[in-house]
């Protein structure tokens, strides 16, 4: 198959039949769906979000007693326990480690490469993918935007002009807005190795989330999910995606009270980010297992909008799979009817 041809590099780096990663979604990216992802044939990426690190033990250990395919661990790099959590990746040699939440430095790859795990990075410019390169990185993941959670501010069209156009040196996974096979065969075809969805994977019935969590997502549009709203730049907030509800308005309340504190030097710079990062994650866990879409916080990317049906995962893969094939068969077909 052509689709074979174009994403060779993707598996070949990845260890798996398809290149296509399911993002790491705290409190949802745990053991089983991870490994569920892994049995169809794709890459799963477990979320180390900030577990205590023994949880996150098991957790690994979890997942190889579920499958024995190759998967990723995604360790936050702000997290507070991100120190502990590289530790444990490393002694238990997990294969593939993904950066993420801010660049990791060089000592800290190379730990996880040490103990025989590929390294992959995130990069937002063309001098970062550089960056990341220089300092050990062996792969690297372009998000856009649209993605959900935790966001650049670059969306994914940009991000492929700007590196994926222009970096070569190693595989090439890209994100953000992308719900469908027919999309996965045009980026491919722009020279992605792979891609990577989240959304997507929420919509699935191995998928831990609350019933209401997914409803939500059944319920939302693609302009339903928004980005955070900075109040000021001096909180350094990192936007985050998600469904507006009440807690979008609530995460605004917490912004200024914050910023309020912070002038009359009642708490720190430090101190204020630990109060937005820990707002997130307990709004995202309430949300995602009590089922509070009122107030916790519904994460997802504008692909939510494409995302109207709950589906096996074996299922979807082979929907994304078998939709890029065909969409490579007719830019083929279009190109040769082209005198």
């Amino acid at each position: 198959m052509i689709l074979d041809q174009l994403w060779q590099r993707g598996p070949e780096f990845l260890g798996v039949r398809y290149p296509i990663i399911c993002g790491a979604m705290t409190w949802i990216s745990d053991s089983e769906l991870v490994a569920a992802v892994s049995r169809a044939g794709a890459f799963g990426s477990l979320a180390a979000g900030n577990l205590p690190p023994k949880k996150l033990e098991e957790e690994i250990e979890r997942t190889r007693q579920f499958t024995g395919k190759p998967f990723a661990v995604n360790l936050i790099t702000v997290a507070p326990n991100y120190g502990k959590h590289l530790q444990v990746v490393a002694d238990q040699r997990v294969p593939v480690v993904i950066f993420a939440g801010s660049f990791p430095r060089a000592a800290e790859m190379q730990v996880a490469r040490r103990a025989g795990a590929k390294v992959v990075c995130f990069a937002s410019s063309e001098s970062i993918a550089h960056r990341m390169i220089r300092a050990g990185a062996d792969a690297l993941i372009l998000e856009g935007s649209e993605a959900g959670g935790h966001i650049g501010r670059v969306s994914l069209t940009i991000l492929i002009q700007q590196v994926l156009f222009k970096v070569d040196e190693v595989p090439i996974f890209v994100a953000g807005g992308i719900a469908t096979g027919r999309l996965i065969a045009h980026l491919l075809l722009m020279g992605a190795s792979g891609v990577q969805l989240g959304t997507r994977f929420v919509m699935s019935q191995e998928c831990r989330a609350h019933p209401k969590f997914k409803e939500a997502f059944l319920q939302a549009r693609a302009r339903d999910s928004v980005a955070s709203p900075a109040v000021s730049s001096d909180l350094h907030v990192v936007p985050v995606r998600a469904i507006r509800n009440r807690g979008t308005e609530d995460f605004a309340d917490l912004q200024i009270d914050l910023l309020q504190r912070l002038r009359r030097d009642e708490i720190s710079q430090a101190q204020a980010q630990h109060e937005v990062e820990r707002y997130w994650m307990g709004a995202l866990q309430r949300a995602v297992e009590e089922g509070d879409v009122e107030r916790g916080s519904l994460m997802a990317g504008q692909s939510v909008g494409l995302a109207n049906r709950i589906q096996p995962i074996k299922e979807i893969i082979e929907e994304l799979v078998k939709d890029a094939q065909e969409e490579l068969d007719r830019v083929r077909t279009r190109l040769c009817s082209i005198r």
